[in-house]
C-alpha cells in the first residue's frame, strides 16, 4: 500500500521541485553580478532591480559601456567607506550621463538593504539627485547615511558576494593627498582593470 502511494505522489513532488529550482533559477536572472578585476584583487557584487530599478539600470549600463576600466579607488576611508568609478589613472574625472533618481526611500521600502559592511551605494554630492557613476563600498555599518523620512541618505542597490577579503585589504592601503585630493588617496593607485556582468 506504501508502494503504491509513493508511486502516486512521486509525479506531484517531482513537480514541485521542478518548479522550485524554476523559480530559483528566475531569482537568480533578476540580481545581476559584476565582477571588479582591480589591481588589489577581484571581487563580485551582486546588484537587485527589485529594489532599486533606476539606480541599478544606471549602474549597469555604466558597466556595459565599459565606463568602469581603468578608473581608480580615490578615496579610502577605513572606519568608513571606499569610493571610485569617476576618476582615471591621472584623477581626470570620467564625463558621465545625466544623473539617476535617487530610490533611497523606495528602496528601503521594499525591503532593501541599509549601508551596512559590504553593501554598494551610490555616491553623491549634497544633492540627493545629484548620483551619476561613482559608487562606495560600506566597510563598517554606516546608519547614518541610511533614508529616512529627513534626509535622503543614500541609495544602497547591491552588496560584495565574493571577495571581502580584497575590500578588506584596500580599506586599510595607506593613504595620502594625489590629484586634486588633500587627503584619503590610496598612495600606491588601486586601479579598476575591469568591471564585467557576470550574471
Amino acid at each position: 500500500m506504501k508502494l503504491v502511494h509513493f508511486r502516486i505522489l512521486a509525479p506531484a513532488v517531482i513537480s514541485v521541485a521542478a518548479m522550485f529550482f524554476i523559480a530559483t533559477d528566475t531569482l537568480a536572472q533578476e540580481t545581476p553580478r559584476v565582477k571588479f578585476a582591480t589591481t588589489a584583487g577581484d571581487f563580485v557584487v551582486e546588484v537587485y532591480p527589485d529594489k532599486a530599478p533606476k539606480t541599478v539600470e544606471n549602474f549597469l549600463q555604466y558597466v556595459k559601456d565599459k565606463h568602469y576600466d581603468g578608473t581608480l579607488f580615490h578615496r579610502v576611508i577605513p572606519n568608513f567607506m571606499i569610493q571610485g568609478g569617476g576618476f582615471d589613472a591621472k584623477f581626470i574625472q570620467k564625463p558621465t550621463r545625466a544623473p539617476v533618481v535617487h530610490e533611497g526611500r523606495e528602496a528601503l521600502a521594499k525591503g532593501g538593504l541599509k549601508n551596512v559592511v559590504g553593501t554598494l551605494a551610490m555616491a553623491r554630492t549634497n544633492d540627493p539627485q545629484s548620483a551619476t557613476a561613482q559608487f562606495f563600498i560600506n566597510v563598517k555599518d554606516n546608519a547614518f547615511l541610511d533614508p529616512t523620512a529627513q534626509s535622503f541618505g543614500y541609495t544602497v542597490f547591491g552588496k560584495v558576494v565574493s571577495g571581502m577579503d580584497v575590500i578588506e585589504k584596500i580599506k586599510v592601503t595607506p593613504t595620502g593627498a594625489a590629484g586634486p585630493f588633500p587627503s584619503d588617496v590610496p598612495k600606491t593607485p588601486i586601479l579598476i582593470n575591469s568591471a564585467t556582468l557576470v550574471k
